[in-house]
């Protein structure tokens, strides 16, 4: 067998030993089940040996053998490997392609408005952003570095602290001369805008603990409109949708821009939560990471400073 063959087949074994299925493995490698069944069977004859014990019926899961489950983890670390190795050979120079994964609503409030300042410094280096909610797998997916909110831990991760975050109200200009709101408790009869983006997540502020922080008691706080994106939040408050509990660092902007007025400001709430930059710590070297890095931090500080 022609080594690209055996790496191509080796993969569609290790994708199917973990999906327990060729249609799983060729949802994950772009191809059909068919190729991912042909290439395993193609690594079964030169091995001389079977690798799963297939059950019947057109749903049964595909089980490694015994001798197939003992080479998995050894497999996967080969992979690992040479994907480092593959990184190691991109790394000698600050030019090329930098994958930044970033939260949708991040990149719309915060990161692009400021993106040129980084595309002037560096214009060597083209980035590629990749914009999602999920947690993603930094080393397979080929991800240099990112922005996440949260506690400062993610496993495998080195995390720099970029922005505290304070927790406030806000409404349109609009809605804010219609009427005049001097104690917290007169917010809950208003419309509430809910942010639903990361609401699941310990220590993320709602509603609810705004108006406790604030001594409200027992305030209706869980009525209103629910969005699971920060970035619509804010757009619904400055279409005049209601008031929305804003998180300073995606609200600053629109603030300073006029489009947005923060309510009550003598309140004080800060999130327990922070934006980290975070990066795989063998990459820390990389000079188009650290350029990026350095530039991040030196943007956070203009905006503290402000």
């Amino acid at each position: 067998m022609k080594t690209p063959v055996y790496l191509n087949a080796m993969r569609a074994f290790e994708a199917s030993a973990r999906h327990q299925s060729f249609s799983g493995a060729a949802d994950e490698l772009s191809v059909t089940p068919a190729a991912v069944g042909q290439l395993v069977r193609g690594l079964e004859d030169w091995l001389g040996t079977s690798l799963f014990v297939r059950g019947t019926g057109g749903r049964a899961r595909l089980v490694p053998t015994e001798v197939a489950e003992r080479a998995l983890p050894d497999i996967r670390a080969g992979f690992d490997r040479l994907s480092l190795g593959l990184e190691r050979l991109k790394e000698g120079s600050a030019n090329g392609v930098l994958t930044v994964t970033v939260s949708p609503a991040f990149a719309a409030k915060w990161l692009l408005p400021r993106i040129e300042r980084f595309q002037t410094a560096c214009p060597d280096t083209d980035v590629r952003l990749d914009t999602s909610l999920k947690l993603l797998d930094f080393l397979t997916q080929g991800i240099d570095i990112g922005v996440r909110y949260g506690a400062g831990t993610w496993p495998g991760l080195t995390a720099e602290k970029l922005l505290d975050e304070e927790i406030y109200p806000v409404c349109s200009p609009r809605l804010s001369k219609r009427t005049k709101w001097r104690e917290p408790r007169e917010l809950a009869r208003e419309t509430l805008i809910h942010d639903l983006s990361v609401d699941s997540q310990a220590g993320f502020a709602s509603w609810s603990a705004w108006f406790a922080n604030a001594g409200v008691q027992k305030a209706a706080a869980s009525r209103g409109m629910k969005i699971n994106n920060s970035a619509a939040v804010l757009q619904a408050a400055i279409d005049g949708q209601g008031i929305a509990l804003a998180r300073s660092v995606m609200a600053h902007d629109d603030i300073a821009a006029g489009r947005l007025v923060r309510l009550l400001p003598s309140i004080s709430f800060n999130s327990s939560l922070a934006y980290y930059v975070v990066y795989r710590p063998e990459r820390a070297n990389l000079p188009r990471l650290a350029a990026f890095r350095d530039w991040l931090m030196r943007e956070a500080r203009k905006a503290r400073a402000r």
